[in-house]
C-alpha cells in the first residue's frame, strides 16, 4: 500500500522559511516521482514542483522559482521541499504526491497524503 506522509507545515512571517517533508513507503522509491501541490482556499489544487527518482530532473512552478528547492533522501525514501522567502500567497495546504512520472495536472497522480497546513503571516 503507499504511503505518504507530510511533515513540516506551520505559521511563519514573510520573508521566513520552512522544510517540509514526505516520507514515502510501499512502492520502489527510485521508480516514482514525488510532487508537492498545494491547494489554498477556495482555489484549485496547483502544483508547486516535482522530483523524478528516476534520473534526478526536478521542476517547479513559476511562482516559486529561485525561492523554494525541492530534494530527495533516497536513503530514508524522503523528499524535502524548502521554502525560503515565503510569501502571504504561499499560505495553502501543501500535499504530497507520487506516480511514475512528474507531471503538473493533479489526475495524473494516483496517491496522495493528508496535507500539512502551511500559513505565511503578511
Amino acid at each position: 500500500e503507499v504511503q505518504l506522509v507530510e511533515s513540516g507545515g506551520g505559521l511563519v512571517q514573510a520573508g521566513g522559511s520552512l522544510r517540509l517533508s514526505c516520507a514515502a513507503s510501499g512502492f520502489t522509491f527510485d521508480d516514482y516521482a514525488i510532487g508537492w501541490f498545494r491547494q489554498a482556499p477556495g482555489k484549485e489544487r496547483e502544483g508547486v514542483s516535482c522530483f523524478s527518482s528516476s534520473d534526478g530532473s526536478t521542476y517547479y512552478v513559476d511562482s516559486v522559482k529561485g525561492r523554494f528547492t525541492i530534494s530527495s533522501d533516497n536513503a530514508k525514501n524522503t523528499v524535502y521541499l524548502q521554502m525560503n522567502s515565503l510569501k502571504h500567497e504561499d499560505t495553502a495546504v501543501y500535499y504530497c504526491t507520487a506516480d511514475l512520472q512528474c507531471s503538473w495536472s493533479r489526475a495524473d497522480f494516483g496517491s496522495w497524503g493528508q496535507g500539512t497546513q502551511v500559513t505565511v503571516s503578511s
